[in-house]
């Protein structure tokens, strides 16, 4: 019969027994080959654990950039609709911008209007036949019985603080109207500075 050692012990001597413990077992000094075992199999399991934690966080790093990437997306599109939304704003703005500048202007014609029109009722005996806008001059011509209602006219012109200066061009008695004394005149009218068209 065959016997193998597979402790590793020497075998003793015939007729001596031996005492020896088990490698690692008990006061002998370890053996080499389990220590180099224990040492790899914890450092395989520290890699494992190491290897382990690094998938977690690889997985978790990847919630991370797919939950800003749709975060982003969702920017995205609210940046588009908030630029749409500013483009309208812009148009309705510029649109209501015209339409007061519109309103500003048509002001001025009518306030005119408006201004010379009772400006020549409260002047007696005078009746504009036109009015003509040339830049900052008005040009009136009319009719009137006398040559004080005109001086009144232009008085009232003045006093009413749209025209800064009022001159007559031409007056001459018209020989049209045969039963009463008529004058035609032309002032010309310069409007204020703070006055706008």
């Amino acid at each position: 019969m065959i016997r193998i050692n597979l402790l590793g012990v020497p075998k003793s001597k015939r007729g001596k027994r031996s005492t020896g413990s088990l490698p690692g077992v008990g006061g002998g000094a370890p053996n080499m080959m389990v220590v180099i075992l224990v040492l790899v199999l914890l450092g395989a399991a520290g890699n494992w654990y190491y290897y382990h934690t690094l998938q977690k966080d690889a997985v978790d790093l990847q919630a991370k950039i797919d939950e800003a990437k749709r975060e982003n997306l969702r920017l995205a599109d609210i940046k588009t609709k908030y630029m749409e939304l500013e483009k309208q704003k812009d148009l309705y703005e510029r649109r209501v911008n015209v339409i007061h500048q519109l309103q500003e202007n048509q002001k001025g014609p009518s306030t005119l209007l408006s201004m010379i029109g009772d400006t020549v009722n409260k002047s007696d005996a005078v009746w504009l036949n036109s009015m003509r806008e040339d830049g900052n001059n008005i040009t009136l011509d009319g009719v009137a019985l006398s040559v004080d209602a005109v001086a009144n006219l232009m008085r009232n012109l003045k006093a009413s603080g749209y025209f800064k200066n009022v001159e007559i061009k031409t007056t001459f008695q018209d020989d049209a109207a045969k039963d009463m004394a008529a004058f035609s005149f032309m002032l010309v009218c310069e409007r204020a500075q703070n006055q706008k068209s």
